[in-house]
């Protein structure tokens, strides 16, 4: 019976490997060479045994964890030795080597001059192997430049690496003669966050550009049809809580805000209209009728919009409010 349980578990442990599976269930297709029952993997003790009969086919299992322990997401950090993980917001996904900068051995002692001198050229080199060729010192170049607008406009991760990605596609699909890489990245950054449902007005994005508003707006719509991003009309109701956290207003008043954006597009008011403006003239009614008096100025001035257009809209989304009230 040993050969046959030492067979049994060769196998075990082949089919284990492959599937890379540890957690404390049933083993698929695996009977026990004593009675044919089930077989269960015991992680905790490292034994793979029969459910039925309870025969031990295998003991002493590798653990392919860590042999440490960790308790929060802080201490699991700090004792873990593997590198960061691949991204696609630096333009070689953060494989490279870095060479620090503290002149400083692995012991912590100051390194001599000669050494010193050794380590800054080393630096230098490896600084200009990271970017061998003059595309990867255009995505290095474009790629700082969404990461500094996403820093500025309070965008998270998630944005900035499908920006990433929407760059590195039109770079690859050679869209960038004719247009500066400061004008694709705007362009990437807009519809990334377009698409993850935090979007940015592009009066937001030409005050932290380099670009102007109108070549941003005409490099987007030309990398949205190349690539053929399947980007949705923004809806005003994704403005109102970032402008409702800026003027520290209610939940009761970013909720009125909402219904008054619901009731306008119930109705039809906002075809035609700036989703930004619809927004912001939504949040100063609301501020209104909650008796949170905000000033249109101070609206204004965090929408980015013009006094004229949330006067405009302002009494547009009350009429559509009343006649819904009267219906």
């Amino acid at each position: 019976m040993s050969d046959n349980v030492r067979t049994f578990t060769d196998e075990h442990t082949r089919r284990r490997d492959r599937s890379d599976e540890r957690t404390d269930r049933p083993a698929e297709n695996l009977r026990c060479p004593e009675c044919s029952g089930q077989l269960a993997t015991d992680t905790e003790h490292g034994e793979t045994v029969c459910r039925e009969c309870g025969l031990v086919v295998q003991e002493d299992e590798i653990d392919h964890g860590p042999e440490w322990r960790a308790f929060d997401s802080n201490e699991k950090d700090r004792k873990s030795r593997v590198g960061a993980p691949t991204t696609k917001m630096m333009h070689d996904k953060g494989l490279s080597t870095n060479i620090g900068w503290q002149d400083r051995d692995a012991y912590g002692k100051s390194l001599s001059s000669r050494q010193r001198e050794k380590m800054q050229r080393l630096r230098t080199w490896n600084e200009r192997f990271r970017t061998r060729d003059s595309k990867e010192r255009n995505l290095k170049q474009a790629l700082g430049e969404i990461d500094r607008m996403a820093s500025a406009l309070g965008l998270p991760d998630t944005v900035r690496e499908t920006a990433s990605v929407i760059y590195r596609r039109a770079l690859d699909d050679d869209l960038l003669p004719g247009r500066s890489i400061e004008g694709v990245a705007t362009a990437s950054l807009y519809a990334a966050a377009r698409q993850a449902g935090t979007p940015r007005s592009l009066d937001e994005l030409t005050t932290v550009s380099r670009v102007e508003k109108d070549e941003i707006a005409r490099t987007y719509r030309y990398v949205a049809r190349e690539l053929s991003l399947e980007i949705k009309p923004a809806d005003p109701e994704q403005y109102v809580p970032r402008f409702a956290s800026d003027l520290s207003l209610s939940d009761e008043a970013e909720r009125r805000a909402r219904q008054l954006l619901s009731t306008a597009k119930a109705q039809g008011v906002h075809s035609g209209k700036s989703p930004v403006g619809l927004a912001a003239a939504s949040i100063y009614a609301a501020s209104l009728l909650t008796n949170q008096k905000v000033t249109q100025s101070r609206v204004s001035e965090v929408a980015n919009i013009s006094e004229v257009t949330i006067r405009n809209r302002y009494h547009e989304l009350l009429d559509a409010d009343d006649a819904q009230s009267t219906i």
